[in-house]
Formats: structure tokens, C-alpha cells, sequence
């Protein structure tokens, strides 16, 4: 495995932005293994290297460690882990251990998503409340997923200074804060505001969620963890309507607020038992408990840091948006695929109440087949990571290769992306008052399938092709443009689909998602080629 030549800027462990020429993987290597610590990148600087990186950015690279720690340790240091059994070391936790981190992070996750979308069926009474048309109502839907977008810039620096734990436990409060805003207010502004600030106090778990499931679990079985986690996410939104219809239905809008809130205190009481899995912040807590030399921390002042968050938290994402194809094309097509997805809380009770005559809470429990789609992907995701990619990567590892092909990571979306045009077909020409209903909403099953399918695979590639530093921005780039269209489609999906009407709307998404088929397979075909001409430090395999 070797590296293209790059001129990307890093940040030196002196917190200067300094350009990195000709990065090495195989000098790390022999540093890994002269130190006893494979799978750890640069273990000689590891700590100064750690605690100078954005949390956006720094993602080490972890190793395989034992799956039970040393009992009776007594650390003898804070500048690195203490040798590789180290129980601190979140990677040496048990599974058991592990798997009780991740399930908090993921139902806070859910929490913040379901959110998004549990107002949605209240939308035709917060028209008439406030007095605006319904697409101006469907605004609080779209200023909380455009804060969603918007919430991680403010996750990197805020984690990277004092750690994951602190922004889930600072910003599950916020978060609530707002929402219970959005069900006090008395005017339609005031809604608003409080629904933007909602998701931007809301984005931050999202964010700093992948960071954790990265501190926990080596790269080449984190596909298992990470797709279960991010199952979370996506199956907020798809249950969200089903609650908030029963809400709107019997209490009114102000009520699928509050649901919301109780959902959230919920996930945020799980939040509080975590232990920090940050690097940084661990061996800092180290050095303070057995008054020993904390990691060395260079000094940054407050300019740098400022330069660090413009030139790396936000504009290298929209640069790698314009200048690599590999992160334009699949942030195109996740991002459509996920606007159609929000698109849907408008279609869905237009098409279900105009066809069918359903109420609120009736045409909210329709997207249980989105939600199953979800599940039904992960489980996808979770097979084709044990019987294909895992034999890659033993292949790999045989040949001398620290790991499979990026390529290997796109299995999962070259199957999905069929389910989503199937999905949308099904349902285009299905919804018809002669076809029974259950017929649209099982069209929802491959759809959402197919959507969380590509999703997972983008996100997976984009980390292994640009690796953790440049692959943190390649994802950050991903989620500016999901949210940023998610944010956009639901305002015009009324006027659509009553002009072109439901058949010929839902076939209008559906073709352009045929469209984009083909985008996983290019890469497939041509990936190493394309990665071999790109700016940044990426693998070649």
C-alpha cells in the first residue's frame, strides 16, 4: 500500500498549519511495529499528534487490541497509551463495555432526528394557527434540517478542546431547550428561530457520534458498529410521524413538541454513565489523577486556532466538494437520495389524505415501511461486511496489505442503489385509488433500503480513500450538501405533486435517481484510477 504524492495542509504538532509532502504509510508502519503497537499511525508523536488535531480532523488510526483489559493496571505515563493492553484504552474495552456506548449516542442520535420530522404532521394546523399557507408551515421542518447541516462546525472545536462527552451532555439540554421554545412560542418567527436552533444545538451528536464509534473500534471492524449506529439517524425521521400523527391527531401541534422532549430526556439519561473515549482527554485526566506529566500541548494561540477551524472545519470540505470527484459525485447522490427522503413528509400525506382519505395519525403510521427499510439495511450492511469485505481484508492483510481495497466498501451501494428507482417507481404508480394502500407504503421498504444502503458505503469509501484526516472532511463536505438539499425539497414537493401530479412527481425523482445508479459502479470500475490523480493523500491499492 503506498500514498500519492499530496500537498494537503495538516496541522504540525507544533499547531501550526504547515503543508505535508509525500506521507509516508510505511515509515509509520515501522514505527508501529518497533514500538509494539501495530495499527497505531505515528506512535512516536502520538500524543502531541492527538491533542493538536480538530476532532473533525483527528481521527487516529486505531489497533487491534485484546478484548479484555489487564486487571490491577497501574499506568506508569500520560504522553501515549501505556503500552498496548493499556485498559484505558477505549479500543481494549470489552464488547459488552462497548456496545453500551454506542447504544446511548445512538438513541440520542434518534432523538435529535426524530425531531426533524415529528412536527411534520402537524403542519396543515400550524398553518391555520399561525395563519401562513402550508409551505410556509413546512419551514420548521427545513430550518431544522438546515441546522442539522450546520451543527457539526460547531462540534470540532468544542471536542477537541474538552471532549466527546461534553458535547453530548452540553448540547442534549440545549437541544431540549429549544424545542420546548418551539412549543411555547406565540408566533410563527418565534417557531421558527427556535426549530433552526434546535437542530444546531442538535447536529453536534451526529457529528462527534462516528467520532466515538472511531475511538472504540479498529478500521477494519468498525463497519458492524458503525452501520448499527448510524441505522439511529435514519430511522428518526421515518418514526418520527408515526408519534407526532398520533400528537397532532389528539393533542394538537404543541404536543408533538413535547413528545419530542420526552423522547430526548430519555436518551439523555442513558448519556450520562459514558465514560470519555477521547485519546487526548483521557491521558489529560490521567496526568491530573496521578500527578504525572500530562501529553505535551503546545501552546496555540487564539488566531491559529481561529485559522485552523476556517481553513479546516469548513472551507477544506467545500474545496474537496468542488476539486474531487469522488466526493462531488457521491455527496450528489447521497444527498439527493436523502432530500427525496425528506421530500417524503410533504408527498406522503398529500398523496395518502388526497387518494385515500386518511386522517393524521393514519397517514403518519405509513412510514413504518420506511423505518423497516432502515432496518432492513443495516441488516444488509452487517451480512455483506462479514461475507464479502472481511475476507478482503484477511486477503489483504495475507498480502502484506494493511487492508482491502476502498473499493471493497462499495458492495453495499452497487446492491442499494437499485432499491431506490424501485422504491419510487412502486410508489409512483401505485398510489391509485383502485390499488390498495398498503401497496405505496410497502413501496417505501426498498427505497429507504436502498437510500441508508448507499449512505453507509459513501460514507466508508470517502474514509478510506481520503483516510481519517482528509476523509473527516470528505464526510463533513457529504453533510453539508445532504442537509443543505434536504433542507430545500420539502418546500417545493406540494407544488410539485399537485402540478405534475403523483405518478409523473414521484417518477420525475425516480428517474434522476436511475440516473445515479451507475456512480457506484464507476467507481468500482475506475476508483484507483481516480484516486491515483486526486490532490489530497489518498490510498493506492
Amino acid at each position: 500500500m503506498e500514498h500519492t504524492t499530496t500537498n494537503s495542509t495538516e496541522v504540525s504538532s507544533q499547531g501550526r498549519l504547515q503543508r505535508m509532502d509525500n506521507h509516508d504509510p510505511e515509515k509509520l508502519e515501522g514505527r508501529n511495529h518497533s514500538s509494539g503497537r501495530p495499527y497505531d499511525v505515528d506512535s512516536e508523536h502520538s500524543s502531541s499528534h492527538d491533542n493538536d488535531l480538530p476532532e473533525d480532523v483527528e481521527k487516529a488510526v486505531p489497533r487491534d487490541g485484546p478484548e479484555h483489559p489487564q486487571e490491577h493496571h497501574t499506568p506508569t505515563t500520560a504522553q501515549d497509551w501505556d503500552g498496548p493492553d493499556d485498559p484505558d484504552n477505549p479500543m481494549n474495552w470489552t464488547l459488552r463495555k462497548r456496545a453500551l456506548h454506542i447504544a446511548p449516542i445512538a438513541f440520542l442520535s434518534f432523538a435529535c432526528t426524530a425531531g426533524s420530522s415529528m412536527i411534520t404532521p402537524a403542519t396543515p394546523e400550524i398553518g391555520a394557527y399561525f395563519g401562513v399557507s402550508r409551505t410556509a408551515a413546512i419551514l420548521a421542518l427545513s430550518l431544522f434540517v438546515l441546522g442539522l447541516g450546520l451543527g457539526p462546525t460547531l462540534a470540532a472545536p468544542i471536542s477537541e478542546k474538552y471532549g466527546r462527552g461534553v458535547v453530548y451532555k452540553v448540547s442534549g439540554p440545549l437541544y431540549m431547550l429549544f424545542i420546548l421554545g418551539s412549543g411555547f412560542t406565540k408566533s410563527f418567527g418565534g417557531l421558527l428561530v427556535c426549530r433552526l436552533l434546535a437542530g444546531l444545538t442538535g447536529g453536534p451528536v451526529l457529528a462527534v457520534g462516528s467520532g466515538t464509534i472511531a475511538d472504540m473500534f479498529p478500521p477494519r471492524i468498525r463497519a458492524v458498529a458503525s452501520g448499527t449506529y448510524v441505522m439511529a439517524p435514519f430511522l428518526g425521521p421515518a418514526l418520527g410521524p408515526v408519534i407526532g400523527g398520533f400528537a397532532a391527531q389528539y393533542k394538537g401541534w404543541r404536543w408533538t413538541q413535547w413528545c419530542t422532549i420526552f423522547i430526548a430526556l430519555a436518551a439523555y439519561a442513558t448519556i450520562l454513565p459514558m465514560q470519555e473515549t477521547y485519546k487526548k482527554i483521557i491521558l489529560q485526566r490521567r496526568a491530573k489523577k496521578l500527578n504525572i506529566p500530562p501529553p505535551a500541548t503546545p501552546p496555540m494561540s487564539g488566531l491559529t486556532q481561529l485559522k485552523i477551524l476556517i481553513t479546516i472545519t469548513i472551507a477544506r470540505p467545500v474545496v474537496m466538494l468542488v476539486k474531487e470527484p469522488i466526493v462531488l459525485f457521491l455527496s450528489i447522490y447521497t444527498a439527493f437520495a436523502f432530500s427525496v427522503l425528506f421530500a417524503f413528509f410533504a408527498a406522503y400525506p398529500y398523496t395518502f389524505e388526497t387518494v385515500y382519505g386518511f386522517n393524521t395519525w393514519q397517514y403518519g403510521l405509513t412510514f413504518l415501511g420506511i423505518g423497516l427499510g432502515v432496518l432492513l439495511a443495516a441488516a444488509t450492511n452487517i451480512v455483506i461486511d462479514r461475507t464479502i469485505y472481511q475476507k478482503m481484508t484477511l486477503q489483504a492483510l495475507k498480502e502484506g496489505r494493511h487492508m482491502a481495497a476502498p473499493e471493497h466498501r462499495l458492495y453495499c451501494a452497487m446492491v442499494g442503489s437499485l432499491g431506490i428507482p424501485i422504491g419510487l417507481f412502486w410508489f409512483a404508480w401505485s398510489a391509485r385509488p383502485e390499488v390498495h394502500w398498503i401497496s405505496p407504503v410497502l413501496a417505501g421498504i426498498p427505497f429507504a433500503w436502498g437510500n441508508l444502503c448507499v449512505f453507509i458505503s459513501a460514507v466508508m469509501y470517502l474514509i478510506d480513500v481520503y483516510g481519517a484526516l482528509n476523509g473527516a472532511s470528505a464526510v463533513a463536505a457529504n453533510g453539508l450538501l445532504r442537509y443543505g438539499m434536504g433542507a430545500i425539497f420539502p418546500l417545493f414537493t406540494f407544488q410539485m405533486y399537485e402540478r405534475l401530479g403523483i405518478a409523473w412527481a414521484t417518477s420525475l425523482l425516480a428517474f434522476i435517481s436511475l440516473a445515479m445508479v451507475m456512480i457506484p459502479f464507476v467507481f468500482f470500475k475506475f476508483g484507483p484510477r481516480i484516486r491515483a490523480k486526486s490532490q489530497y493523500s489518498t490510498l493506492k491499492i
